[in-house]
């Protein structure tokens, strides 16, 4: 397999997923900017949409969306725990979770992202996270993680917001409770070798 990424987007989770179902993948960097891949080809012709994360399986098929890219993942390695059993009513409460991460949270930050928005949207843009955060923050005063005592992707999908916010002024000051989260997560060995790795091809010319 191959996972289409750009060091430090959305595309970190999917990129901790397979490290934690200890997966055997290639790790290809993209630059969004000039939509070409690190090998020098044409990303659009890969993902038609243009953006990360892509997943290229064993049979040429790519597979794109982060909430179904990692769900795939966790299904190819159910030791891991990454995701509850198919059909179950804990697999709806994943999705349920990887839903509200992906449209109330992920798409929340793209205002913050463009160099042209107004300050007073980028204000009222960190204000509409902090609420969100707020009411994640609360699920997780009486749990480790956000189903319960089992790590899963949608840990991973929220770590990568969590990150975002230390670089776009969304302060998590009064939520001491995501900070203790961010920083277990990043003490995963799995998760420490996803970062660098993400740093070294970050660092790839």
């Amino acid at each position: 397999m191959k996972l289409y990424l750009a060091p430090g987007a959305c595309s970190l989770s999917p990129h901790i997923a397979l490290r934690e179902a200890g997966l055997d993948f290639q790790p290809v960097r993209v630059d969004l900017a000039s939509k070409r891949t690190a090998d020098g080809r044409d990303f659009n012709g890969i993902n038609p949409k243009g953006y990360v994360p892509a997943l290229e399986l064993a049979s040429g098929e790519v597979l794109t969306e982060g909430t179904a890219i990692v769900q795939y993942i966790a299904d190819l390695a159910p030791s891991s725990h990454l995701a509850p059993a198919n059909g179950t009513l804990e697999r709806y409460k994943l999705q349920e979770w990887l839903g509200f991460i992906n449209s109330e949270l992920h798409k929340a930050w793209s205002p913050l992202w463009r160099a042209t928005t107004p300050e007073d949207t980028k204000t009222a843009a960190r204000e509409a996270i902090h609420r969100r955060l707020t009411y994640v923050a609360q699920k997780l005063e009486t749990q480790p993680w956000l189903m319960g005592d089992t790590f899963t992707v949608a840990d991973c999908y929220l770590y990568v917001m969590l990150l975002w916010a230390k670089f776009t002024g969304v302060d998590l000051a009064g939520l001491p409770v995501l900070e203790a989260y961010r920083d277990r997560i990043s003490a995963r060995p799995a998760v420490q070798a996803t970062l660098e790795a993400e740093k070294a091809l970050r660092a790839q010319p």
